[in-house]
């Protein structure tokens, strides 16, 4: 039986050439979280490359998560967490509702776990923002947007209290590949405030030091608003207006 022959090595475009020196900057954090990066025309001066090229490398960037690019207003670095997750994202949304389900378990795995420790060890300035990401999702039920970005920050601020730093990581990416899906689930009659009345259990058994109370409400959450995953894929049943 034959070997398969080796083939030659393909030469590195100038594109990947560039991509791969800013992506180095973007790792060891020469361009920092939120900072705005220099603009086309002094990175083609720096780096001696035409703006076609450039173009490319930066579209690149922006697919692996690591940029995002504002209209009339520049190109940004991503943060750290959204590093390569959007491709991640990309798959997950695309992909069977086992798989899905799967995604959720982990989830499921860690924040429960976050929130015990965050009863264990918040200080009184966790308790304080944690709470007030709560009202922000109480106040932002209108705003879909908003208010997924406030159920976000008051799980994130769990995961702070619980000061557990790779859970916390685990958390970010898992956070990521979910959010999608929590702004679909927003879109649902009476998920908004049920969302806020069960997230407010969690703060209060927090608050009180019990953690098994505290990973129970989390766990309940969880399972109830992974109810609604599978909705989205089937066309959101139940959806404000649907028998409009």
């Amino acid at each position: 039986m034959a070997k398969e022959s080796l083939t030659p090595v393909i030469r590195t475009t100038l594109t990947a050439d560039i991509c791969r020196k800013m992506v180095s900057h973007l790792i060891r954090g020469v361009w920092s979280e939120g900072e705005k990066i220099p603009p086309e025309r002094e990175l083609c001066q720096k780096l001696g490359v035409g703006r076609a090229s450039l173009r490319e490398a930066l579209k690149a960037l922006e697919i692996m998560g690591m940029i995002e690019t504002r209209l009339g207003d520049g190109t940004y670095v991503c943060k750290r967490s959204d590093f390569f997750s959007r491709p991640l994202l990309w798959a997950i949304a695309g992909s069977s509702e086992a798989d899905a389900r799967e995604l959720i378990e982990a989830r499921t795995l860690i924040e429960v776990e976050l929130a015990g420790l965050a009863a264990e060890r918040a200080t009184p300035q966790d308790l304080k923002l944690i709470a007030e990401q709560l009202r922000h999702m109480e106040k932002a039920k209108s705003n879909p947007q908003e208010f997924v970005q406030a159920d976000v920050n008051f799980h994130l601020a769990i995961g702070q209290a619980a000061a557990s730093r790779i859970l916390m990581n685990a958390l970010h990416l898992i956070r990521n590949l979910l959010q999608q899906w929590i702004l679909s689930a927003v879109d649902i009659e009476g998920v908004a405030e049920k969302a806020c009345a069960q997230h407010k259990r969690v703060l209060q058994a927090i608050e009180k030091r019990d953690d098994a109370a505290a990973r129970k409400e989390m766990r309940k959450h969880l399972h109830d608003m992974a109810g609604f995953v599978p909705q989205k894929q089937t066309g959101r049943r139940g959806t404000r207006g649907r028998d409009k």
